[in-house]
């Protein structure tokens, strides 16, 4: 055998058998008829025994790969049901990722030894993933910061679909002067000499720090494979083996999905994708929709790459944009395009998405959803959903399930919890999105991220915040009545992200028949402690029968990448997620890394002290129990 060798299992000479076992593992199925195992069999990507070793000992062949899980816990393989992977592809090997990373001390470190590699012409960005909140010093890098750690590189910082931070050369290189006009809803921020800062605002829309982003170079050719190759290895990393693309802005159709299709046609996927058609061009998106439904049929594809319709955005005045920072957008009358893109997308069989966070918003659209259910469209069998319904009300929810829609959520507040309380409250905080309400209801509900650009990639950030309600900066903003147990939490990641995508029948579930995706995990996710939770991987991930990553003990079975290019590329010396120790194991370094974030705190106090922002006075130590 060409695994790890297992006493016990014998290879037989068998017309059936298997392409990959895997052992002594503590099987989570997620299927009721049997929902735990301890070993498993797959033979052409699909699983054929799921069972104990006696299960599958006359499976074993003389070419079958056979894995001791250790007992491990093994799960379903996650399906995020909202990540733009594509075009985080695209841009992976690119980007400095600060996902993860416990200071800014230690970000603004990273990013000065980034820009001293980055060769000129080349910018340092640093795109999604991140929230001040997660940081000891709770706070962004200031202008200063990132002229400091590099004069010369162009450097942008992108922080939620808040702001961004650019240095004088990114400035420069964007082209940005006093003359600049502000884009439409959003701002330049100026100074007394009316000339750019380095700060851009939302306000509330994106659309200024997407346009700006979208001026730095962009990879070409065969470097494009191999940075959507190492972004789909860092999500297998966490036992990702579906996902669910949502398009995007600046995600044209069909050129930056090329790259997705040349490497299905090679067999040189690791994750499955379903992916979404968005329209680009305002005033233009009935003549994009109409033009795709003339080429292309929702489920076009097989179970590696399929179409799964239109959205997030069918029109692009229906979009409201969810700055938590800025108040909620007031949208003007968008109804009689949109009522046209829906009639089209329903009459043609085409299931969509919908980008909708407030719940006037959805309030709005059901309006339209429920002119057409009079003329039969609705519900029809065609699969749709709301995205984000951070506010969602119950009666929005309840004319969602008369409609025949379903629902996908993601966590965004965990990394905007603190900026939604202090404009909405606590009160309010406590039920977005509404999830329990969602499920009572017997909505689908599926569960992703929305990475790369808001949350982090890492799904078990998001299986955190389903579970504990809590955000990266360790605030509760989600009490008990609003959360979800973990068999819950791991379902919404898993069979329902499948049935958003007409999959329930082939994967979702570990059961003979469906395809052969799981993980086998560094922790248990069931017993391990609540806050240890976002610090699970996976040890070992499997689509269709196919090792895809392999660490600690199985280091070594999954396939070979090509190198990560270009050679001065973030990813290449960082990484990606920058994986942090367990809480119950981090004591001595998570006090060594708050000693570098007081230090570096005095040190931006003595920085603002010398503008006249701050008292000269030094910080002094107060404790009242020693006052007089």
């Amino acid at each position: 055998m060409s695994t790890m060798p297992v006493g016990g299992l014998v290879p037989h000479a068998t017309d059936n058998a298997a392409d990959l076992v895997v052992r002594n593992a503590k099987i989570h199925t997620g299927d009721p008829v049997r929902p735990q195992a301890e070993a498993i069999a797959i033979r052409g990507g699909v699983i054929t025994v799921v069972g104990d070793d006696n299960d599958v000992a006359s499976h074993v062949g003389p070419d079958t790969k056979v894995v001791d899980a250790l007992g491990r816990r093994m799960v379903p393989g996650l399906n995020d049901a909202h990540l733009h992977v594509i075009r985080g592809g695209l841009n992976y090997v690119l980007e400095l990722r600060w996902d993860g990373v416990p200071t800014l001390r230690q970000g603004l470190a990273m990013l000065r030894e980034q820009a001293a590699r980055t060769p000129r012409g080349q910018w340092v960005r640093v795109v999604g993933g991140w929230s001040a909140e997660q940081f000891a010093e709770r706070r962004l890098p200031t202008v200063a910061e990132l002229n400091a750690a590099a004069p010369d590189t162009p450097v942008f910082v992108l922080h939620l679909y808040q702001s961004a931070v650019l240095n004088r050369a990114a400035l420069k290189a964007a082209g940005y002067t006093r003359d600049t006009p502000d884009l439409r809803g959003g701002q330049i921020v100026r100074g007394r000499d009316g000339e750019p800062t380095g700060m851009l605002l939302a306000a509330p829309s994106a659309l200024v720090l997407y346009s700006t982003l979208a001026k730095a170079p962009v990879l070409e050719g065969a470097d494009r494979k191999t940075s959507t190759r190492h972004f789909l290895r860092e999500l297998n990393r966490f036992g990702l083996t579906s996902a669910i693309d949502a398009a995007g802005g600046f995600q044209n159709f069909p050129d930056n999905y090329s790259t997705v299709v040349e490497l299905a046609k090679a067999g040189q996927l690791s994750l499955r994708i379903a992916y979404h058609l968005f329209p680009q061009t305002a005033g233009q998106e009935i003549a994009d929709l109409t033009r795709w439904i003339e080429t292309a049929r929702p489920e076009d594809g097989d179970e590696w790459l399929r179409l799964n319709g239109a959205g997030e955005n069918l029109t692009w005045a229906a979009a409201d944009f969810e700055n938590f920072a800025e108040p909620r957008p007031e949208l003007g009358a968008y109804e009689t395009e949109f009522e046209k893109a829906v009639r089209l997308l329903m009459e043609n069989g085409w299931g969509f998405r919908l980008h909708a966070t407030y719940d006037e918003t959805i309030r709005r659209d059901l309006a339209v959803f429920e002119k057409l259910a009079a003329e039969g469209l609705f519900p029809a069998g065609n699969r749709w959903l709301f995205d984000h319904a951070e506010t969602a009300s119950a009666d929005s929810l309840d004319r969602i399930a008369a409609l025949g829609g379903a629902m996908s959520v993601q966590n965004r507040l965990a990394f905007q919890g603190e900026a939604f309380v202090r404009r909405y409250g606590p009160g309010a905080a406590a039920d977005a999105p509404p999830i329990r309400a969602m499920l009572e209801r017997g909505l689908t509900v599926g569960a992703g991220t929305d990475a790369t650009r808001v949350s982090t990639y890492n799904p078990w950030v998001a299986l955190h915040w389903l579970v504990t309600g809590r955000t990266v900066g360790d605030l509760v903003v989600r009490p008990p009545h609003n959360r979800v147990d973990r068999r819950t939490a791991l379902a919404m990641f898993t069979a329902a992200g499948a049935a958003l995508t007409g999959e329930e029948g082939t994967k979702g579930v570990l059961r003979p028949g469906f395809l052969g995706d799981l993980a086998v995990l560094s922790e248990d996710y069931f017993t391990v402690s609540e806050p240890d939770i976002a610090h699970i991987e996976s040890l070992l991930t499997v689509v269709g029968g196919r090792i895809v990553y392999a660490t600690a003990e199985y280091e070594g079975l999954d396939e070979e990448l090509p190198p990560v290019s270009p050679e001065w590329s973030p990813v290449a010396h960082f990484g990606g997620y920058q994986a942090t120790p367990r809480t119950g194991l981090a004591g001595a370094r998570q006090a060594e890394l708050l000693g570098q974030a007081v230090a570096e705190s005095e040190q931006h106090r003595q920085w603002r002290a010398r503008r006249g922002l701050a008292p000269e006075t030094e910080s002094t130590f107060f404790d009242p129990c020693f006052s007089l």
